[in-house]
């Protein structure tokens, strides 16, 4: 009797364990919500009222401060979790795995200057059935009907939403929204390949080893991507600028 009052009393805990950790994931990514809501409002305000189309440097400061934080901490640790040590293992999945994250987060951020803040959000919906779809081929997850349907209302709902912008881009440029709404889709299919790397990374090695990789690789090509962009409009753009003022 005692042994069963005890299993009982286990199992109470283990749903009520369960029931937190479901509480403060649903938490963690409402406050995700708010914050990625907070960089679209900041990043559409920047390309309409100061014309400041800078995804690349918004970019650059959200590895910096992973490679601050993260990739320092890999290199003061010891053992087979150092630095090094991963690098001289798997540097070149990272350095791949970096490149996708740095242009994903580069066409979400520049479809701004394209097209609506409204369809930059609900495309970039896209990630879900993109994330359902490589997890049941590659990390062999299996869902419920329920989860399709889910998907198939987001892809309608992708599919609305770059039909309004052909509506409404005919007499606002057609061409301008659809390659925003473009950018934004192949943004949100890189999402969902470096999502699905992330949670084998993070279940399979360690939280602290996928953000510190992630700060040191993107980091630095972000930095030369920066340089290149920036290079470019001060080697072409400003001559031709000066060109068409002496003109």
């Amino acid at each position: 009797l005692l042994a069963a009052v005890k299993a009982n009393n286990d199992l109470i805990n283990q749903a009520q364990i369960s029931f937190l950790d479901l509480l403060v994931t649903l938490a963690l990514g409402q406050a995700l919500s708010l914050l990625i809501c907070a960089i679209s409002l900041t990043s559409k305000y920047l390309a309409d009222d100061f014309h400041a189309n800078t995804p690349v440097f918004q970019s650059f400061l959200n590895y910096i401060l992973l490679f601050l934080v993260y990739t320092t901490t890999l290199a003061v640790r010891q053992g087979e979790g150092n630095l090094l040590a991963i690098l001289k293992q798997r540097w070149w999945k990272y350095m791949i795995l970096g490149l996708i994250d740095i242009e994903a987060n580069y066409l979400v951020l520049k479809a701004y200057q394209y097209t609506t803040l409204s369809s930059v959000q609900l495309l970039d919906c896209f990630v879900i059935p993109v994330v359902l779809l490589l997890s049941w081929f590659f990390l062999l997850v299996r869902y419920k009907a329920v989860h399709f349907v889910g998907a198939g209302l987001c892809l309608l709902g992708v599919g609305c939403m770059v039909g309004a912008d052909v509506l409404l881009g005919r007499h606002q440029g057609l061409e301008q929204k659809l390659f925003g709404d473009l950018l934004v889709l192949g943004g949100a299919t890189l999402y969902g390949i470096s999502n699905i790397c992330e949670e084998f990374i993070v279940k399979n090695l360690s939280r602290v080893e996928f953000l510190g990789m992630m700060g040191l690789f993107g980091s630095f090509f972000s930095g030369i991507q920066l340089f290149s962009v920036h290079w470019f409009q001060c080697l072409y753009v400003r001559p031709v600028q000066l060109h068409a003022v002496g003109d």
